[in-house]
């Protein structure tokens, strides 16, 4: 054997006997497994004695006297093996459960703690808020509408107990120190619930607060005495946060794109996972909250001092299910700092997502209603939702109330309506001039073509652009309306005309089966927008004065509307009952400005213009001078 191969030898022996020394058990560890073993041991014998004793009498000579004292010592045995099985129980509770052995046990009740708005119910057992049910709001099946259930979510302190123990407040039974509590108006009440330990005077403490008129429900968790009972190097506690959130809305689909959890790093910014996909995120900085965000209803956990990095918090959908849309989790962590008395507060928002109510809590919980990017977020935010809101204060019909703000948006951007109408006019008057260029230089000379073209526009006082750049600042409120209304709870479950529920498709007719990219219905007001935007393409191409276009562009000018039918089909039908109601009203706009705008002026105007001497501009005297090189290159040649 060669030197490597005992060095060797020697490693691997001393690696093992290394390992047997630390994994044998400690003295203390081996005192109690002897403890176990003596009471099994008691406990066996004393069943083989109570098996015994009938032999014994049927071998007794005084039948009488022997069965009565057999009887006795066989009762005597029994209760001695029962009082021994349930000594063994009871050390085994206690080395599971250590100091909190005697509230493993209990009896589960259900206490609630409720407003006029929302009705929460508290288990016993764990002491967490099993259920939540907004009482101003029924689901799409008519059903009360509850955030989510005792089998669907999970709200628990987890540490490490002193003898390394993990503990967890869901393994055990809580004592209600109040009885369930209703209030209303200006008054307020809470709920109490305290987890004792063996000690009376040491225990976890679950206060629950809630005002009348209010979404919020406050949760403050005290500790009594657990400075010793929680392991000495923690410096935190964990609180392990979870919901299945249940379907509650007519389309599944819908309901799933927009669930997400959001969360607001302390005093920074409001942050979420993208709706689109799983994921599960490491946060490694303190945030103030998280919020199970649903559809048009969220659930939020907060803490004003904020939570102790990091906070983990994840994403999974559940394609399959027809009841449940996503399952949501979030493990925070809640400073611990070995007092004898020390709590931490926070607060829950189970409430719809309206954004002046989300607002008026504070903490920018309204950022987790999705207004588009920050141009059209601004939009929605100073615009279209307090216009939204105004007109709401007189109780008029969802659908006439859209109807106004089209008005009122129409009547805003009729300026820019005006511009362009004027625009399309001076273009369709200089058409004539326009074919007399291009017949002229044909497809041989483009450049001068061009430089012809513009030296027009320049004469006749006309800027090509002047009908692009109106449209262009439509579009900020085009697409803020695109995110306002899909998100708006006003539309929820409000009829108007044929639709049943404007926050969702409306369907004249349900198909047997579903088609790619359209749907499994027929939305009208999908097809009365998809019609009303194709008529508005024609009008308005027979109203431009140009007539050539770049090539694919007149078939993607009515390929879009098309297009839009199928992305619209599963869409509000609020947004397409918008959207049908903006083209009707510009066809009307553009019929009285046809009325009032005086082509013939226009054109003498025109004309008189071309007369006035023309400034050139940079632009045009670098389109020269290009013609003028790209001609003496063609001569060269």
């Amino acid at each position: 054997m060669d030197r490597n191969s005992i060095i060797g030898l020697v490693l691997i022996t001393g690696i093992m006997l290394g390992w047997m020394l630390m994994s044998q058990p400690s003295k203390e560890e081996l005192e109690r497994q002897k403890k176990l073993r003596d009471s099994l041991e008691l406990v066996q014998s004393k069943e083989e004695a109570r098996q015994k004793e009938p032999a014994a009498k049927a071998d007794s000579g005084n039948d009488s006297v022997k069965a009565a004292a057999t009887g006795t010592i066989s009762m005597a045995a029994g209760d001695s093996a029962g009082i021994n099985s349930d000594s063994l129980e009871a050390l085994q509770i206690k080395q599971r459960y250590g100091v909190f052995a005697s509230a493993s046990k209990g009896e589960k009740k259900e206490l609630t703690i409720e407003n006029e708005l929302l009705k929460a119910t508290v288990s016993t057992h764990g002491g967490y808020v099993t259920s939540v049910v907004l009482k101003e709001y029924k689901t799409s099946a008519g059903k009360p509408l509850v955030l989510f259930t005792e089998d669907s979510t999970i709200q628990a302190l987890e540490f490490n107990t002193s003898n390394s123990h993990l503990f967890s407040t869901n393994d055990f039974y809580f004592t209600p120190e109040t009885k369930p509590v209703i209030v209303s108006g200006q008054d307020s009440g809470s709920l109490v619930l305290r987890l004792y330990s063996d000690d009376k005077s040491k225990y976890i403490e679950y206060v629950y607060g809630l005002k009348g008129n209010s979404y919020i429900l406050k949760y403050n968790v005290n500790f009594k005495g657990m400075n010793d009972v929680v392991a000495t190097n923690a410096s935190e506690v964990n609180l392990k946060w979870s919901m299945k959130t249940p379907s509650q809305e007519k389309d599944h689909e819908t309901q799933r794109n927009a669930s997400t959890i959001y969360f607001k790093y302390l005093d920074d910014e409001v942050d979420y996972i993208n709706q689109a996909k799983d994921e599960k995120k490491s946060l490694e900085a303190k945030i103030e909250w998280v919020g199970f965000k649903q559809q048009f209803f969220t659930s939020v956990l907060m803490a004003d001092k904020g939570f102790e990095k990091p906070t983990d918090i994840e994403t999974l959908g559940d394609p399959s299910s027809t009841t449940r849309i996503k399952t949501f989790t979030a493990d925070l962590s809640i400073p611990f700092n070995h007092m004898p008395v020390e709590g931490f507060d926070m607060q829950f928002y189970f409430g719809p997502n309206h954004y002046k109510t989300l607002k008026s809590y504070g903490h920018d919980l309204e950022k987790q209603i999705y207004l588009g990017w920050s141009i059209f977020a601004f939009v929605n935010k100073w615009i279209v939702i307090p216009t939204f809101n105004f007109l709401n204060q007189f109780n008029l019909n969802y659908g006439i109330i859209i109807l106004l703000l089209t008005i009122f948006i129409k009547i805003i951007l009729f300026p820019i309506a005006y511009k362009t109408y004027l625009s399309s006019a001076k273009m369709r008057i200089l058409k004539p001039e326009i074919d007399e260029i291009n017949k002229k230089f044909g497809t041989d000379d483009p450049m001068k073509k061009q430089q012809a073209t513009m030296t027009l526009y320049k004469q006749a006082g006309v800027n090509p652009l002047a009908g692009c750049i109106p449209v262009l600042l439509q579009l900020p409120i085009l697409a803020a309306l695109f995110s306002f209304f899909p998100s708006a709870i006003e539309l929820r479950q409000q009829s108007f005309l044929w639709a049943a529920d404007l926050s969702t498709y409306d369907s004249i007719y349900d198909l047997a089966f579903k088609i790619p990219f359209y749907g499994d219905h027929v939305s009208l007001f999908t097809l009365l927008m998809t019609v009303s935007t194709i008529l508005y393409t024609y009008s308005n191409s027979q109203l431009m004065g140009s007539t050539e276009q770049m090539p694919g562009m007149k078939f993607m000018m009515y390929a879009m509307p098309v297009i839009f039918l199928g992305v619209f089909n599963n869409y509000s039908a609020g947004l397409s009952y918008y959207y049908f109601l903006a083209n009707m009203i510009t066809f009307g706009q553009t019929y009285v400005m046809r009325k009032f705008v005086d082509e013939k002026a226009l054109h003498a105007k025109i004309q008189e213009n071309k007369r006035k001497p023309v400034k050139q501009s940079s632009f045009q005297k670098r389109l020269e001078e290009m013609a003028k090189q790209r001609q003496q290159q063609v001569r060269k040649k």
